[in-house]
């Protein structure tokens, strides 16, 4: 039950702070002031002696950065909720381990913590190259 709720939680968490990463520095709600005429922008700029800072900082290419860390944050959360099952799982398996004292590598919890092997695969011109020794 632990594992489900912190898995919400961290939905929630995940899709708050996407949404205002993403609306934020477009919108001023609440009587807010456009992102770049911020006070605490202003003060930081001020104290550290770059008055480019505030320039920079409500700049397109800022704003859009932002706004693509916001989109992150939604696409992190979409992926959870597509995974809820699968990552309950897991946070479940290691809880239990954490709880019990046990190391990895028991047969249950090797399908969530180990990653597949890679095949290694020769290049296609590995043997033209190799082939006069």
């Amino acid at each position: 039950m632990s594992a489900k709720l912190t898995l919400i939680f961290y939905i929630v968490l995940c899709l708050e702070t996407g949404i205002v990463l993403t609306i934020l520095p477009w919108v001023h709600p609440f009587g807010l002031g456009d992102w770049g005429d911020n006070y605490f922008l202003l003060y930081a700029a001020q104290k550290t002696g770059l008055q480019g800072l505030q320039q920079a900082v409500s700049s397109g290419w800022v704003r859009g950065a932002v706004t693509g860390l916001g989109l992150l944050n939604l696409a992190m959360a979409c992926w959870e909720i597509a995974h809820f099952r699968h990552t309950a799982r897991a946070l479940r398996v290691q809880t239990r381990q954490v709880q019990m004292g046990e190391t990895y590598g028991s047969k249950e919890t090797d399908r969530f913590t180990e990653a597949a092997p890679l095949p290694d695969y020769q290049r296609r011109d590995d043997r033209a190259n190799h082939s006069d020794e």
